[in-house]
């Protein structure tokens, strides 16, 4: 079996391109599912591409299936690759889909978190979020190796199932305001690549700076293994205005940019040459700047695809430089981890900008709350302590292991209310987040790190400050912040709901202890 799109990519060869597509509500004989499916014929075709994206319920709305949009470009000869994501599915489902996908022959997946879900039938639909994208990368990098979970008991002996053969990526943004929302992104994204992630394509962004930076960051982790691919979106003025509204979480459209498009839009084609040179400069850009391909997307036809790509063979070997200088749509105040090269524009690989660090992060002070969880959770649940070792034979003789002595289990369910909002998961992660529930405090349940959505450090959600932010910066108070995700992925167990968390600390059942999870 053949390998194209993992054999490229890995290969270190000629710049990729890939296309995104977005499916559609409605049946394939939908009118507007009918021209994506004219696109997706085209593109089946066409030899200057090398695959093609399908997204998973885009900007969190309901939609066809992946699946059925790619079928018809995989059997037609060209590389697909599906996106996957956790807003729809639990972990079953989520591997119930893993099985159709590799059943069917799809073996490239962009693994996500996803957006929360948007406006559909009767209202807004409850988001699943049971895993996320480190806990998916975590289950197809299983299914790769034979899932340990057996199928077929023999005599008592388990048969693991048949090995799939998935080639996973995922994305990664740091177009981020704060400094702590971008190195929480870096530290997600290095940890995306510990998990399985093979390959990165970055988010939407207009700031060659930042763009140079996210491949340093990534470079320097995975020792230059990891593929990163740069995403280039062909705007408009109305989509940039789209954009700007903040209704695609992630997506960021500064006032320098917005501003540029309005005055491109006034132009006699309405900017559409204006758009597909920006969009041909990036290419160029990323081209230049050595990253493995580039992701692109709001292409609707393939005059534009066309026309891009050509545009972009024009170029000479260095005119990328100076439009490296030109994309340059950052924010006043915006956090950069490593200070400009003045002879580039670009990020400097020897230099850290101390002096861009934003004060929002360094000045704050950790509560006195921080300390004293801290404290107590070192002096009763390190299993090295004596307490620790009380508690696990006081618990272990309790009536109900499961709860625990009834006065201890009224003393947990009351502290923790009270302090952290707790919702009796019975498979804590406070200590992973600094003492911050991620069940009452985030609306998508991170417990590996943030999602990608933050808006200026303000949850996409409930517009609350994201809780991972504030976790880095009461670790950076201490010195600590590239600790922050240091802790063994975490997928919670709903077995342990409604039981005592403290019982399964000390009994070695929860995420902590547990070799399994």
């Amino acid at each position: 079996m053949v390998y194209v799109l993992k054999d490229k990519m890995l290969s270190g060869g000629d710049f990729l391109i890939g296309i995104e597509l977005v499916t559609t509500r409605g049946t394939m004989k939908d009118a507007k599912a009918v021209q994506t499916r004219r696109l997706a014929s085209e593109l089946t075709d066409c030899d200057r591409i090398d695959w093609v994206s399908i997204t998973d319920n885009a900007g969190g709305n309901p939609m066809l299936s992946p699946m059925a949009l790619g079928k018809q470009i995989l059997y037609g000869g060209q590389e697909v690759l599906i996106h996957l994501s956790c807003k729809d599915f639990n972990r079953n489902g989520l591997e119930s889909e893993a099985w159709q996908l590799a059943s069917e022959g799809f073996h490239n997946i962009l693994a996500l978190s996803g957006d929360s879900p948007a406006s559909g039938y009767r209202g807004r639909a409850k988001p699943v979020f049971d895993i996320d994208s480190v806990g998916l990368l975590t289950l197809l990098g299983e299914m790769n190796g034979g899932l340990d979970r057996p199928n077929l008991v023999n005599n008592g002996k388990a048969k693991p199932l048949d090995k799939t053969n998935f080639f996973m990526g995922a994305v990664a943004t740091n177009f981020k305001l704060y400094e702590n929302e971008v190195v929480p992104q870096y530290l997600k994204m290095q940890k995306k690549n510990d998990v399985g992630a093979k390959f990165i394509i970055a988010q939407i962004g207009y700031d060659s700076r930042k763009s140079h930076e996210l491949k340093l960051v990534l470079d320097r982790h995975s020792g230059g293994h990891a593929p990163l691919i740069g995403n280039v979106f062909l705007l408009s003025f109305p989509l940039a205005r789209f954009f700007r509204s903040q209704k695609i979480p992630g997506v960021v459209i500064s006032d320098e940019l917005l501003a540029d498009c309005q005055r491109w839009a006034r132009t006699p084609d309405r900017g559409r040459g204006h758009f597909e040179e920006l969009a041909a400069r990036q290419i160029a850009v990323f081209r230049g700047l050595g990253l493995r391909g580039v992701y692109l997307g709001g292409v609707h036809e393939m005059g534009q695809l066309n026309r891009i790509l050509e545009l972009e063979a024009t170029y000479g070997e260095n005119d990328w430089r100076e439009f490296a200088r030109q994309i340059r749509y950052g924010r006043p105040g915006e956090f950069y981890l490593h200070a400009e090269d003045p002879r580039s524009g670009l990020a400097d690989p020897d230099r850290p900008d101390d002096a861009a660090r934003n004060s929002r992060s360094i000045a704050r002070k950790f509560s006195w709350g921080y300390r004293f969880n801290k404290m107590m959770h070192s002096t009763l649940f390190s299993p090295s302590s004596m307490f620790f070792k009380w508690g696990r034979r006081i618990y272990g003789a309790a009536a109900d292991t499961w709860q625990g002595p009834g006065a201890l289990r009224v003393l947990e369910r009351t502290s923790k209310s009270v302090c952290f909002g707790c919702k009796d998961c019975g498979d804590c992660s406070l200590p992973d987040i600094a003492y911050l529930c991620p069940e009452s405090q985030c609306a998508k349940n991170q417990r590996n790190g943030p999602c990608g959505g933050t808006r200026d450090g303000k949850c996409e959600v409930d517009e609350f400050e994201c809780i991972w932010a504030r976790a880095y910066d009461r670790l950076k108070s201490e010195g600590r912040e590239q600790q922050l995700l240091d802790h063994a992925p975490v997928i919670q167990d709903e077995t342990l709901r409604g039981t005592s968390s403290w019982a399964n600390t000390f009994l070695g059942r929860d995420h902590h202890n547990s070799k399994e999870r």
